[in-house]
């Protein structure tokens, strides 16, 4: 109980009074050491601009109150609205605002800056004299978009009343002109009020013949037909231009628009709009909906598709609706359209030589659709260079393929060339992501050197010594590479962009375990210039130790993870620390894959209120992100032997922290968030390894998600021992070792619901075993207000306190 404070002791007095839940609950504050993580400043955000000669930086501030995270919400077919603002109510403020000279490395500063700021979001208008942003001020229920004049040094309010409930609400035009924005109707009057009194019940109806349906276990839905009027109400928005001097052009009649785009030559909106009949069971982007383009004026166009309502697709993740997808203008054309579209139904079961065709339509829409490519796999994406020019994406989830080719848009007779085929789990052979640089419009194309023969790549530069980011120019013609950057020891650094079209000027990030990650410039070999100065946020914790470790599992996957040690710690003359061990499993199809090193020992030592390594400062060592891969080769399904896989990672991570003697094994902990909550509970269940567990947010019965859970394709009718075997609820007899459950009261990730830890937490207790449920109120999946995470760590460390640290040895029963 060393270091506790009379205050901490008062704090957790009166949030911890009572256990059976009848004595009034107060938020308490953890240790002043944990205090002091959460309130540590934090680094500002960079926004470069098109031109890459000047950058905003947005200051992140500390962590809202519960007074602001307790706003009005609703929950609506899948989205989350503040009813006051006509907004998405979950979202960060920017509390500064300021402009970064690259080249002169000077700060400036903006006048008519708005108080308090509230920005939600920052974006450069393509020809860089204006910054565009959404400013919403939760209280006022002010939803605002305003613009920063870039040469005068000012910001001014463009304009108000925005509809911010399906996205960022605005877009700049083409020629930096004005704005596409969403705006709240005119004369639209007040929301409808809730039925009190039912007109009659809710009704769904299936029928025998629609074929099997994977329907995930979604959250917020529509309950009725009032909602459903309710979800218009909010949803309902004008698009508008409006142009620099505030001027408002009002485009058509108000609709349930989702989204709205300019062509890049500015013609042509591609919009697309939500449509009844609405459902109980799916989220809005299910919906039925209008995929059209608009003239100047929003009438309409060209009418692109009418999608049905999707109710559940079929069997597996590679499963797509029919239909149009992945719609967008094609970036390096005035007005052209790319899409996807299945041609095996959307099936992954069903046997086909071509799973996506990619199809362009140019304006003026009047000719049918021309083929870019035929896939094998499911369409990943497209990058733009020009005419002759562009990257098309594919993969397939079940095998972890993935291919990119080069393809010629406008000559799409032309037959594509196979530029990179493998895994995506495979992280050592990974070529990097191809650069791409704003063009006049503001969009993004490839930045092409030697005459269009050669383009950029950045990547993470994963090896068994861990992440060594590089940028390679490629030659187009032979394959050949160059390698320009290379980051080297004892620093990490991360390249963010190329200044100029050679790839010799570049902009980093450089961080190092005792550095926190700056901007800098780097030209050739030359050294790297500081564009930032962000100072170290918690330098008590400074000296730090960090160490990436490396052991192999009983079978022989090899495994890694990051190991941390308070300051000043030294094992032979301290000997071995109590130690909090935190994960998250993940599948892989190969071995070799999983046992592929990960992150870097040069990273800066980030302590964070929300991971494992805040517990430092209370005198653990930390194990962070020990490799926990569940494997399934070739036919063989990752799940299948979850369990034994999941004990043989946790024994062999025990093993090597305590060989190497920093780790007292009677003192261990397990802890994780969602997927990691769900791994805690399991090893709880299924071993004798761990002191105690903290399982944050996650689900424990597997019944609840019946339709696949995070990478299982299978439902639990097809693969029912699976999903019994690996739910931790049919084992609560069996959980004989402490586990501390933290859940937020409006949890929306899909299969997370609260009742998971709720009824997990009421089996413990019926069958005598030691678990304590919080509840925090207002809080989703992660949580924000300042009170729920003072909470979340005060309740951590005084499990930890009393179950680990000051746990006396149990002696041999501590195996599996």
């Amino acid at each position: 109980m060393r270091g506790w404070t009379t205050a901490w002791l008062l704090a957790w007095t009166l949030g911890a009074a009572a256990q059976d839940g009848t004595a009034p609950q107060r938020y308490a504050l953890p240790a002043p050491e944990l205090q002091a993580i959460v309130d540590a400043a934090r680094p500002p955000q960079l926004f470069l601009g098109p031109q890459r000669d000047l950058a905003a930086l947005m200051q992140v501030p500390s962590l809202p109150g519960i007074d602001v995270v307790a706003q009005p919400e609703l929950k609506l077919a899948g989205l989350r609205i503040n009813p006051r603002a006509y907004a998405q109510s979950r979202f960060s403020f920017g509390a500064d605002l300021w402009l970064l000279d690259v080249g002169t490395r000077k700060e400036i500063r903006l006048a008519g800056l708005p108080a308090p700021l509230g920005i939600v979001g920052v974006q450069w208008s393509p020809d860089q004299r204006h910054l565009a942003f959404n400013r919403v001020d939760a209280a006022t229920g002010a939803n605002e978009l305003w613009l920063v004049d870039v040469p005068a040094r000012a910001a001014r309010r463009l304009a108000s009343g925005l509809n911010t409930v399906a996205g960022r609400g605005y877009t700049w035009l083409p020629d930096s002109s004005g704005l596409l924005v969403h705006l709240q109707p005119e004369g639209q009057g007040a929301a409808p009020a809730p039925d009190t009194t039912p007109v009659g019940p809710a009704v769904q109806e299936t029928a025998t013949g629609s074929g099997v349906k994977q329907i995930r276990t979604y959250q917020d839905l529509l309950r009725n037909e009032g909602d459903a009027r309710v979800f218009e109400h909010y949803l309902r928005s004008q698009l508008a231009r409006v142009d620099l001097a505030g001027r408002v052009e009002r485009l058509g009649a108000p609709a349930l628009w989702l989204s709205a785009s300019p062509s890049p030559d500015g013609r042509y909106v591609l919009a697309q709009r939500a449509e009844r009949p609405f459902s109980y069971l799916v989220p809005v982007n299910s919906f039925p909906r209008r995929i059209e383009v608009l003239g100047r004026d929003g009438a309409l166009v060209h009418a692109v598709a009418a999608l049905p309502l999707v109710e559940g697709l079929p069997v597996g993740n590679d499963a797509v609706r029919e239909g149009v997808r992945s719609i967008d203008w094609r970036s390096d054309a005035p007005a052209t359209l790319v899409w996807a579209e299945a041609r095996d139904g959307g099936d992954p079961a069903r046997e086909a030589e071509v799973r996506d065709d990619v199809l362009m339509q140019a304006a003026p829409f009047d000719r049918a659709p021309v083929v870019l490519a035929r896939l094998g796999l499911r369409y990943g994406g497209a990058t733009w260079g020009d005419g002759q020019l562009a990257l098309i994406d594919e993969y397939w989830w079940k095998s972890r393929a993935i291919r990119q080719w080069r393809v010629a848009p406008d000559a799409p007779d032309t037959a594509p060339r196979l530029l990179r085929e493998g895994s995506f789990e495979d992280r050592y052979n990974d070529p990097g992501t191809p650069v791409t640089v704003a063009d006049a419009a503001g969009n993004p194309r490839l930045l092409l050197a030697e005459g269009g023969r050669a383009l950029f790549l950045i990547g993470d530069g994963a090896s068994p010594e861990g992440d060594r980011p590089f940028v390679d120019r490629l030659d187009l013609d032979d394959g050949r590479k160059t390698r320009l950057f290379h980051s080297q020891a004892p620093y990490y650094e991360r390249p963010q962009a190329l200044l100029d079209a050679r790839g010799e000027r570049l902009l980093v990030t450089r961080e190092s375990p005792t550095e926190p990650a700056n901007y800098m410039i780097r030209s050739g070999r030359r050294a790297p210039v500081a564009l930032t100065h962000f100072a170290h946020p918690t330098p008590q914790l400074k000296n730090v130790r960090k160490e990436q470790i490396r052991y192999a599992r009983k079978d022989g996957v090899d495994l890694t993870g990051t190991l941390y040690l308070p300051p000043g710690y030294d094992a032979r003359r301290d000997g071995p620390l109590p130690l909090l061990m935190w994960a998250y499993p993940q599948e892989f199809k190969s071995a070799s894959a999983a046992g592929q090193v990960t992150d870097s020992p040069y990273r800066f030592n980030f302590i964070s209120y929300w991971g494992p390594q805040a517990f430092l400062a209370r005198g653990y060592a930390v194990l962070d992100d020990p490799s926990m891969p569940i494997v399934g080769e070739g036919d063989a399904e990752p799940n299948d032997t979850y369990i034994p896989q999941l004990i043989a990672g946790a024994q062999a991570a025990i093993d090597e922290v305590v060989r190497r003697g920093v780790a007292d094994r009677d003192r261990i902990a397990i802890g994780g968030h969602s997927y990691g909550a769900f791994m805690t509970a399991n090893l709880l269940a299924h071993t004798r390894l761990f002191r105690a567990g903290i399982a944050r947010s996650g689900a424990y019965n597997r019944s609840l998600t019946p339709f696949g859970f995070q990478a299982e394709e299978r439902s639990y009718w097809q693969a029912q021992p699976v999903y019994q075997a690996m739910s931790p609820f049919n084992y609560a007899d069996r959980i004989k070792d402490p586990l501390l459950l933290i859940h937020g009261e409006q949890d929306n990730n899909p299969g997370t619901f609260p009742v998971q830890s709720e009824r997990l937490f009421a089996a413990i207790k019926g069958l005598g075993g030691t678990a304590r449920l919080v509840m925090l109120p207002n809080e989703s999946h992660g949580y924000r207000a300042r009170e729920s995470v003072l909470h979340m760590l005060a309740e951590t460390d005084r499990w930890l306190e009393r179950y680990v640290k000051n746990a006396a040895p149990r002696g041999a029963g501590a195996s599996p």
